[in-house]
């Protein structure tokens, strides 16, 4: 079972991120990435509608025999918490290990939360880290428009779109004297240049996929799950909609093309396990 692949999935693009990290981490692990593009973007979505999706996104990837299941969806993690009770394989999405990175990082005790709408009325993130440190004073603010400039292509810290967005969305942010970002979405990265250029220097950024990706990285170790071969691994890639505008679209988030990587699955007539 340890040469079995990682399934990673999202509403769409934004959990590339998370899979990217994790091939740094785990270079010799195989990765199955379900970007579920006909349906996105689940921040918008009922909870009742996102946690259908979910299941349904993680049943896709239980079918091709993965070991373990990531959402790297900061809505999905914050909505359809009860994954980690249903699967049979160890799960994880991004809110618990991207909360606790952000206490360890916090100096002051001001921690900022960004992400999908969905995300920010949930509280996840805000109730993770009080969990943690009840002395810690969490400010939210969700940031929908960042998800539609990363994916159809405004992320250049110059651009003057971007930096009105940023502005607009986190002036409230830099008045309160955060010293830590959460990027709770895992499109979010994609910006952190332009985010990171206007909270300045003294403002760490807590990537959601980078810290998901050493989270599940050491829980597969915990777990005697790790591919013991030495050979680099595979990724494929599978989508809900078209092929060709994941491809273009993953360049982005991957810095190479992947175009022959990506499937087209249908969910309704996939084989469900």
């Amino acid at each position: 079972m340890s040469e079995n692949a990682i399934g990673i999935f999202d509403s769409g693009l934004g959990g590339l991120t998370a899979a990217k990290e994790l091939v740094k981490v785990l270079p010799h692990e195989n990765v199955i990435y379900f970007g579920d593009t006909a349906r996105v973007p689940y921040g918008n979505k009922s909870r009742k509608t996102i946690i259908r999706y979910a299941e349904q996104d993680a049943d896709f990837l239980l079918s091709k025999g993965v070991k373990m299941i990531i959402a790297a969806c900061g809505t999905v993690s914050s909505v359809a918490t009860q994954l980690n009770e249903e699967l049979p394989v160890p799960f994880t999405g991004v809110v618990i290990p991207t909360a606790s990175a952000a206490v360890k990082a916090t100096r002051n005790g001001r921690i900022g939360v960004i992400g999908t709408s969905a995300t920010i009325n949930s509280g996840s993130y805000k109730k993770e880290i009080l969990r943690r440190n009840s002395d810690i004073t969490v400010f939210q603010q969700d940031c929908p428009l960042f998800v539609s400039l990363v994916e159809n292509s405004f992320i250049s810290k110059d651009d003057g779109i971007v930096r009105l967005t940023v502005e607009r969305y986190l002036a409230s942010l830099k008045d309160q004297g955060i010293d830590t970002l959460i990027l709770g979405c895992t499109h979010f990265p994609i910006i952190s240049e332009a985010i990171s250029e206007y909270l300045g220097d003294s403002v760490t950024l807590i990537d959601s996929g980078r810290e998901t990706a050493l989270y599940a990285a050491e829980i597969l170790k915990n777990k005697g799950l790790l591919n013991k071969n030495e050979v680099p691994g595979s990724c494929r890639y599978y989508v809900s909609d078209t092929v060709e505008d994941f491809s273009k679209t993953a360049e982005i988030f991957l810095g190479k093309n992947v175009s022959s990587e990506v499937s087209h699955i249908n969910l309704e007539h996939a084989v469900i396990h």
